[in-house]
């Protein structure tokens, strides 16, 4: 089962470290971790995307709770959120394809960072379906490199 957790933490130089140990330590493998700080600089905030059984990682999350520097632990099942990702992408083109994918990346709502005269580098920003399917669209094309953030998620509303 995929997890999405938040954690909020207090900007201290090694918590990072401590958090993701704690994860290794009960054989999770971290899909997914973006860290920055928060509208207030004194925190920051880690979303964490991991697969694994529910009651182990009820366990990794009362020991997060644990951990003097941590403020704030969110598992994001149960609660509606919002996540999002980013991928920048240099697509290889040609002329005779170049139109067809400048239309793909524009269906797909990316924006086009950067155009040389062999490849396209595209921006897409969305949830990890999103980001998947638009690039097994242009997989065929063939994708000269790609690199991609970790996930950052929000509760919804109020909570």
């Amino acid at each position: 089962m995929r997890h999405t957790i938040s954690v909020l933490v207090e900007n201290k130089f090694g918590v990072l470290a401590r958090i993701s140990t704690l994860f290794a330590a009960r054989g999770f493998n971290i899909d997914s971790l973006a860290v920055s700080e928060t509208e207030d600089p004194e925190t920051s905030r880690m979303t964490i995307v991991v697969q694994g059984d529910y009651s182990i990682l009820e366990q990794v999350t009362k020991q997060l709770n644990k951990l003097v520097d941590v403020i704030k632990v969110n598992d994001f099942n149960d609660v509606e959120c919002v996540e999002r990702g980013l991928a920048l992408i240099k697509i290889n083109v040609t002329k005779s394809n170049r139109a067809e994918i400048v239309q793909m990346i524009g269906t797909f709502r990316a924006r086009i960072i950067d155009v040389s005269q062999e490849s396209i580098i595209a921006e897409i920003t969305g949830d990890e379906d999103k980001i998947n399917t638009f690039i097994k669209m242009i997989l065929p094309y063939g994708i000269k490199e790609m690199c991609r953030t970790g996930f950052v998620a929000l509760a919804r509303g109020n909570k």
